[in-house]
This record gives C-alpha cells, sequence and structure tokens, in this order.
C-alpha cells in the first residue's frame, strides 16, 4: 500500500468513526421543523421515475416484518431503502399503511447508518417520501408529521455536509435534486439556496466550452439532461425563479440530445448502453421542449444523417483523467444504421466496475475500429475499484463532408504512439445512391516499422447472421430488413465470436467481422467495403 493510499483509508475510517459519533448525530439534528407546504406533481417527476401500469396495493407487503428481512442485500437493500418502489403503488391504497412502515423506518434509522445513509439511496428516498406526500405524510397526526419532517430535515443536513465529498458527479446531481425539492416542500431558503448553488457548481465543473460533458459520455448527456429539466419544472410549478444559468445549460444540452434523440438508434460510444427515450422524449413534448441542431458534429462525435442511414465515428479527445470513469478506448470506432436497424456496431459497455468485463468493455478490441499489437488505444489503471484512465490520445486532421448522396469522415489518432510509434488515420465514405460505405484505415510511421500484428473488427449486434462465402474473400451479411456484403483487400477476413455488453450489465454472445495481417513497411492501407446487396 502507497503513503497515499494509507493515508485515504487512515482518513475514512477516521470520517466513519466520526459520522457515527453522538457529535455530529448533535450537528445534524439542528433544525428547523415546518411542514410540507408544496407537493410536487407525480407528472413533473414523470421524467424520473417509471411508473409501472400494474400498480401494487400496500395492503400486499408484509408490514410487520418489512425492516427485519435478513436475507435482502445488495442492489435488493438498497433498492428498499430508497422507496422508490412507492411510485409503484397504488395510490388508493392505505396511507395509513404506508405511514406505519416509514414510522418503522425512521425508529430504525434514526441516526446515521453507512447501509441506508449512502447519498443516492437517501437523495431517492428523500424525493420519494416527498413527491408521494399523498401516501406518505397527508392525513397523518401531527405526532407523526413531525417525526417525518424531523428525519427528512436530519438527512437533508448529512446530505449538505457529506455531498462535496462524493466522487460521483451524478450521485451529487440526484443529491442537489433531493436538497432543492426539500427546500421548495418545506420553504426552506437555505436548502433551496444551497441545492441551487450546488446546481451551478456542477455545470461550472462538468461541462466543456461547448457544453457537452466533459466526460463525453452520451448516457450522461440524457440524464443530466433530465434532473436539469426535472429541477426547471419544479421551480416553475412552486411559482420560483428560474436561474438564467439553468435556462443556459438546457438550451445548449438540448442541442446536443436532438442529435442523439432517435430511440430506436442508441450509440454505444463511451459508456452508452441502449437506452429507451420514448418515454422522455414525450415528457418533452408535454413540457413544450423542442430541440434541434442541424451540426454535423457534437462532443467528439461525427454524426451523418438522411431518411434511410446513420453514419456515427468517435472523432474526439480521450477525456481528462477525473472525467474517464466511463471512457471506452474506441477512438475512431463507427457505427452504421440502415433505416434504424444496426449493421456495425461496438460490444457496448459493462458498467459494473467490479466486474472483469467492465475493463474487457473499455478495450479497443470491444470496438469497431483498428487494433496493433494486441494493444488498446488508450490504458487504464485501477484507482480505487474504478478503471481510469492512464494513457490518453489526441485526434487530428478532422474532415467532414456532409453532402446529398456523399458523405466523408475522416481523422486520425495517436494512441499507439508513444508505444509502437504508430499514427492510426481512418476514413470513411458513404455513397447513399449505391448504398455503398468504403473505409480505409492507414497505419502510418515516419521509420520502417518492426512488423507487428493489426486487427481490425467489425462489431455485430446479436442475431445478425454472417456467412463467408466458398472463396474466403466475401461475408455475407443479414440484418433485420436488408442483406449486405463485405469485401476487403486484407488477405485474412474471419468471422469470430464475442461478447455484446450493448444491454446495461449484461452480457450476451455475438459475431464480428474481423481482418488481420501484419505491419511490414512505414506505410500500410487496408480498404474495405460494405454494399447493400440490391
Amino acid at each position: 500500500m502507497s503513503i497515499n493510499e494509507f493515508f485515504y483509508s487512515s482518513r475514512n475510517q477516521i470520517r466513519k468513526i466520526y459520522l457515527k459519533s453522538n457529535l455530529y448525530n448533535n450537528k445534524i439534528s439542528k433544525i428547523e421543523i415546518n411542514n410540507i407546504s408544496y407537493r410536487p406533481s407525480l407528472s413533473v417527476l414523470s421524467c424520473l421515475v417509471k411508473y409501472d401500469k400494474k400498480k401494487v396495493k400496500i395492503e400486499e407487503l408484509d408490514k410487520e416484518n418489512i425492516w427485519e428481512n435478513k436475507k435482502l442485500s445488495g442492489n435488493n437493500l438498497n433498492k428498499l431503502n430508497n422507496f422508490y418502489w412507492l411510485f409503484s403503488i397504488d395510490l388508493k391504497s392505505s396511507a395509513n399503511i404506508t405511514q406505519s412502515i416509514i414510522e418503522k423506518w425512521i425508529e430504525k434509522n434514526e441516526n446515521y447508518n453507512s447501509l441506508t445513509w449512502q447519498l443516492d439511496i437517501l437523495s431517492k428516498r428523500i424525493i420519494s417520501w416527498i413527491s408521494n406526500s399523498k401516501l406518505t405524510y397527508d392525513k397523518s397526526g401531527n405526532e407523526y408529521k413531525k417525526k417525518f419532517n424531523f428525519s427528512i430535515n436530519k438527512q437533508i443536513n448529512h446530505l449538505i455536509n457529506e455531498i462535496s465529498k462524493s466522487q460521483s458527479v451524478d450521485d451529487k446531481l440526484l443529491g442537489c435534486t433531493a436538497i432543492i425539492i426539500t427546500g421548495l416542500s418545506y420553504e426552506n431558503e437555505k436548502f433551496l439556496n444551497y441545492g441551487l448553488e450546488l446546481l451551478r457548481k456542477i455545470i461550472i465543473t462538468s461541462f466543456d466550452d461547448e457544453y457537452f460533458p466533459k466526460t463525453r459520455s452520451i448516457r450522461q448527456l440524457n440524464f443530466y439532461l433530465k434532473y436539469f429539466v426535472l429541477v426547471r419544472e419544479l421551480l416553475k410549478e412552486s411559482f420560483n425563479n428560474i436561474p438564467e444559468y439553468l435556462d443556459e445549460i438546457i438550451f445548449y444540452l438540448g442541442k446536443s440530445y436532438a442529435i442523439f434523440t432517435k430511440p430506436e438508434e442508441s450509440l454505444l460510444f463511451n459508456g452508452n448502453h441502449q437506452n429507451d427515450l420514448k418515454e422522455f422524449n414525450k415528457y418533452l413534448s408535454l413540457y413544450k421542449y423542442k430541440f434541434e441542431n442541424s451540426n454535423n458534429e457534437v462532443g467528439g462525435y461525427a454524426i451523418l444523417k438522411n431518411k434511410n442511414c446513420t453514419l456515427a465515428m468517435d472523432i474526439g479527445n480521450s477525456p481528462q483523467k477525473k472525467f474517464s470513469h466511463n471512457y471506452q478506448s474506441g477512438a475512431l470506432s463507427f457505427e452504421f444504421f440502415y433505416k434504424s436497424k444496426k449493421l456495425i456496431s461496438n460490444s457496448g459497455y459493462f458498467q459494473d466496475y467490479k466486474s472483469k468485463l467492465n475493463l474487457i468493455s473499455k478495450s479497443t478490441a470491444a470496438h469497431s475500429t483498428l487494433i496493433i499489437d494486441n494493444h488498446s488505444s488508450c490504458s487504464f489503471t485501477n484507482s480505487r475499484s474504478n478503471n481510469l484512465l492512464a494513457n490518453g490520445l489526441k485526434i487530428s486532421n478532422k474532415n467532414i463532408v456532409n453532402e446529398k448522396n456523399y458523405w466523408l469522415i475522416k481523422a486520425s489518432h495517436n494512441g499507439y504512439l508513444k508505444k509502437l510509434g504508430i499514427l492510426h488515420e481512418r476514413s470513411l465514405e458513404y455513397f447513399a445512391e449505391k448504398d455503398k460505405l468504403i473505409g480505409l484505415d492507414k497505419i502510418i510511421s515516419k521509420n520502417k516499422l518492426e512488423s507487428k500484428k493489426y486487427d481490425i473488427r467489425f462489431h455485430m449486434e446479436p442475431g445478425v447472421k454472417l456467412t463467408k462465402t466458398l472463396d474466403n474473400k466475401t461475408i455475407l451479411i443479414e440484418i433485420e430488413n436488408s442483406g449486405w456484403r463485405f469485401s476487403s483487400n486484407c488477405e485474412n477476413i474471419n468471422i469470430e465470436s464475442g461478447i455484446y455488453f450493448g444491454n446495461k450489465n449484461l452480457s450476451s454472445e455475438n459475431q464480428n467481422i474481423c481482418l488481420s495481417g501484419k505491419t511490414n513497411d512505414i506505410s500500410l492501407e487496408i480498404k474495405w467495403v460494405f454494399e447493400k446487396i440490391q
């Protein structure tokens, strides 16, 4: 263990002791008791919560033993304690039973508990308790209201005390929302002002000069937009002023969102997985949000579209280390859709940091791009259970052409330069009238290279059928709505089995087309073609 790790571990242990002390408990117990005056409407919160069509009656739960179930652990225990299951409870259910369950929780968890007071769990619990006040608060007695109000305010005091120490911006934004909702509902200016100032700081530190997340994560873009829109609607519904910085970030995030917004076309770049955005798009429409963007590049992604096809390529620099939790080494990888069905894909992202599959999904081999000598274009190091960037890369020589019947995306990256002395340049050309995608990968070095193995993979979604012809020079591809032919000047064309991570924290088998060979000169060009079978 290094000195820094020892110091960090020791400091955490001391912190844990302090949080459980009477001194800390007294500190967060100093509150002003008010009653709830503003109740957020469930329709405003529908962007955040997926409401089950089939509602559960609270009477069906084991209310007497719900907090005594010792068999629950991990994610199930977290879900129970965050109370988001209240959003699935039938509003005709007994408020008395609901309040009895909450009262038992308060008695069992009245003081800080590291399991049930984690920032994300606590924040969701506050949001749920206040948002479901028809069941959790209304028509209750004064004694219950006193306990409820005290518990919420005490938890918020803890949240305010600890939120700046969190390394997760997602958790900070969730906590920020809980603080703002509490400030609005209890007319507590201290909480509201703190929450809005924290929101402003999150915006300042988390976005680049073009208001795209510094992580370069599309999934995080969607996450941020949902919460910013929610906060705005809460402020509007409660007749509070909306800060200019909130309107500004929603405007710019919305422009980026407009490029990625097609629900059936999830792009698997840098931490993203299959996302169903249909309900959120309905929400935006309901609350009169309309975003447009005619740009061809946003956040380091080139995205070209027509009525039939979408071509997207990662042409952005790697992020700073502290923003690289979900970054994947897929520079110059691309995805291609034909009539909303994906022909070429990346393998996706396994989000669970504790799994070995997380690091596998971050590798260049998991992307539709070139790898040299079995090295990824970026390397990662394990830091406090997260795989963060150790060595990043820069993009150069970008060129994007978007004409009616012709597209070009071209760029280079230096991810292999320091270790192997190699630049990778890729160009993609699409001819719309011929339904033909032509790619050219260049392996470039200023000096004569020692022979190195290269591989270029083109990943498919599970279920796509690949067939190699008898001459070993062509691969036939069958997707749901069309057939395609693949060919290349590379001598070794093979079909490989792989792992697909497109669905959150799930893995399944897929196939990929793999071109392989060896470098033997200062420059090597590998040409390949995808052509629709007419």
